[in-house]
């Protein structure tokens, strides 16, 4: 006999409570199954709908992430979710960082350790600092067309953009096989067996909206310090995509990565290349 699975209960009317108020005109969808929550919000943008909004799915058919990459899941083994919003900010660069910083410190704020469990791998994956994957996000960002009207937030002088920051988060041990990822994964249930998807979103929201927020206003500056505390790679012997290495040595108050190399320090900024720790030497971590 089929067991039917039981309904997961998202509590969005709380989520748009606590949010509502930051953002005017926020909304909060669920979706059993989707395409991909980034297309479905860059499709919205496109066509002048530039409402905040924070656009779940319980299963996407073609989920992406950096570099092309595909994500998918079964109902409850993920949390995916966009969030949308027109942003002007004072300085585009950092906000990758931002983001995997927040979510990492929402999700597990460790007091009482020097060493978080759960890390960001410049720019924006998290991980778990024995090496293994627990999810990264997708930025993305549109023009508007003429005439759009949508709440926007920032202090930039430029031309704002509908930002889509979409993450894909594993909550329960992954089904694909350890010898088919590129980088092992991890789960949240590694960190605390009770864990489950709405949770984890009710949890990490709006401290995310909060940040973003206040990168909008101020960039990536006032996270440095933040950034410091949750660097997975700093330390770290690391190669790049173009074929380079060197130690990974901490970021600069506008998010560029520093690496220290035999002809000195290089500047890696996000987007450029891909950035690989050759191993991973950190202490255990407290939980």
């Amino acid at each position: 006999m089929a067991v039917t699975p039981s309904p997961t209960h998202w509590n969005a009317e709380d989520l748009w409570l606590d949010i509502a108020p930051k953002l005017p005109g926020f909304t909060v969808e669920v979706l059993p199954e989707i395409d991909s929550t980034n297309t479905e919000l860059m499709r919205r943008a496109r066509a002048g709908r530039a409402e905040p909004i924070v656009l779940v799915a319980e299963s996407q058919t073609a989920g992406r992430g950096r570099q092309g990459k595909t994500w998918l899941n079964q109902p409850g083994d993920c949390l995916m979710y966009s969030l949308g919003m027109v942003l002007n900010p004072v300085d585009w660069s950092g906000l990758s960082l931002v983001v995997g910083l927040s979510i990492a410190e929402s999700l597990q704020r460790a007091p009482g350790t020097h060493t978080p469990r759960i890390g960001v791998k410049w720019p924006n994956d998290l991980w778990l600092h024995d090496g293994r994957k627990l999810g990264g996000t997708l930025i993305e960002t549109a023009n508007l067309p003429a005439h759009t009207h949508a709440p926007c937030f920032g202090a930039g002088q430029g031309t704002p953009r509908f930002v889509i920051i979409g993450t894909g988060i594993n909550v329960r041990p992954p089904h694909t096989p350890a010898q088919a990822l590129h980088t092992p994964a991890a789960c949240l249930q590694d960190v605390d067996a009770r864990w489950t998807a709405p949770q984890a979103l009710a949890q990490l929201l709006p401290r995310l909206v909060d940040d973003v927020l206040l990168f909008a206003q101020q960039g990536f500056a006032p996270f440095q310090e933040r950034f410091a505390a949750r660097d997975v790679l700093r330390g770290q012997h690391v190669h790049l995509s173009d074929g380079s290495s060197g130690e990974a040595a901490g970021v600069l108050p506008d998010g560029t990565l520093q690496l220290r190399t035999d002809a000195g320090l290089r500047s890696v900024i996000s987007g450029d290349v891909s950035v690989r720790p050759i191993h991973m030497a950190l202490p255990p971590a407290a939980v």
